[in-house]
């Protein structure tokens, strides 16, 4: 295994460090006029989840020729309190460099989030999460290669799908690459500024979501103080400026509700898919953090990067927060482009040179 302390501390092989351009003069908003609902016109369907709650989905297929069948599947799956919105710009952006290929790309709002059904208490955890994104593998993409995509929760949300369906990673399997973007293999309350979400007033809210929920829907104010400037706080590098991003961002979290807010947050503080990466390793992958993320800090994706093998690759954001699909798009991009190159099944086992007969003989 590679060692943290010293991969930090050389970024070489296989780990990159970028720091986002910055427009010179008086600041202007880069996405000043940017639709981050657009997402919601593509071709849309629903999947039914294995318990019957229903999951918004939207689909694109680049290319221009509709005989050609898609060469692999790229599923997105988004954070705690976001939407499939947060990947406007490896939506839009990555349409545009797949132009010339057929890819097929999905996206989705997990449960409780967005236009998907609302989440029961008991469903709120990472590895129904997990389920979910395999039954929508098995309607959007029910044959052909999968690179998965995950961003904070998206990313525990492709650990937990490895843990409980690891055939899917193996060398029979469909899933040839996997991204994971701000996230941790380990409950997020353990450092960083998620600590801040681990206090008494959130206590409280857990209990009060599940026998009073009227009463805590009509205090959304006290959640507000409680939570959300948590998560706003660490969207963004101290740096990034772009008011449109900002309020799209707090939009997504207000709107959550506070049931999928309140019951989420105890899955995140105790989910553990740390044996789930030998699984992950058997693909190839790419690993992506901002170096100031305080929710996912650093230290949890040099950790994970650490155990997937020699074919994964550490995209660093100089300067960047948890929000590192919006705030250094580019990167992102470069890192889900890159990885879809290199995508492929896990390789054959070795063949074995010998064998046990049933007498015991060699």
């Amino acid at each position: 295994m590679r060692d943290v302390g010293s991969l930090g501390a050389t970024l070489g092989g296989n780990v990159r460090r970028s720091r986002r351009r910055k427009k010179s003069g008086t600041a202007v908003d880069p996405n000043t006029g940017v639709d981050f609902k657009r997402i919601y016109t593509d071709e849309s369907s629903t999947v039914i989840a294995d318990d019957g709650v229903g999951l918004a989905v939207r689909t694109h297929l680049t290319g221009d020729d509709p005989e050609r069948s898609p060469e692999l599947t790229v599923i997105f799956v988004h954070g705690f309190t976001l939407r499939m919105a947060s990947w406007h710009f490896q939506r839009y952006g990555l349409a545009e460099r797949w132009a010339d290929r057929r890819i097929r790309m999905v996206f989705y709002d997990q449960r409780g989030h967005g236009r998907s059904d609302p989440a029961s208490a008991a469903s709120s955890s990472v590895p129904q999460l997990g389920d979910d994104l395999a039954a929508v593998i098995r309607a959007v993409a029910p044959t052909g290669p999968v690179v998965l995509v995950g961003h904070s929760m998206g990313g525990m949300t492709i650990m937990a799908l490895a843990r409980s369906h690891p055939e899917l990673f193996g060398y029979k399997g469909r899933v040839s690459g996997v991204a994971l973007i701000s996230t941790a293999a380990r409950g997020i309350t353990e450092a960083g500024l998620g600590e801040g979400l681990n206090n008494p007033v959130v206590d409280a809210l857990r209990v009060s979501v599940r026998y009073f929920p009227r009463l805590v829907q009509a205090g959304r104010g006290v959640t507000r103080q409680a939570v959300e400037p948590v998560l706003i706080a660490a969207s963004f590098g101290p740096d990034f400026y772009s008011p449109s991003a900002g309020h799209a961002v707090e939009s997504m979290i207000q709107n959550t509700p506070i049931s999928t807010m309140v019951n989420f947050l105890h899955a995140l503080e105790s989910h553990d898919e740390s044996t789930a990466l030998p699984v992950l390793a058997q693909v190839p992958s790419v690993v992506m953090c901002g170096d100031i993320d305080r929710l996912t800090p650093l230290p949890n994706s040099l950790r994970m990067y650490s155990e997937l093998g020699d074919d994964s690759r550490l995209l660093i954001g100089e300067g960047c927060g948890h929000m590192l699909p919006m705030e250094h798009p580019d990167l992102v991009n470069d890192g889900i482009d890159g990885l879809v190159q290199r995508s492929r099944i896990a390789l054959n086992r070795p063949e074995m040179r010998w064998y046990w007969g049933r007498d015991g003989s060699v």
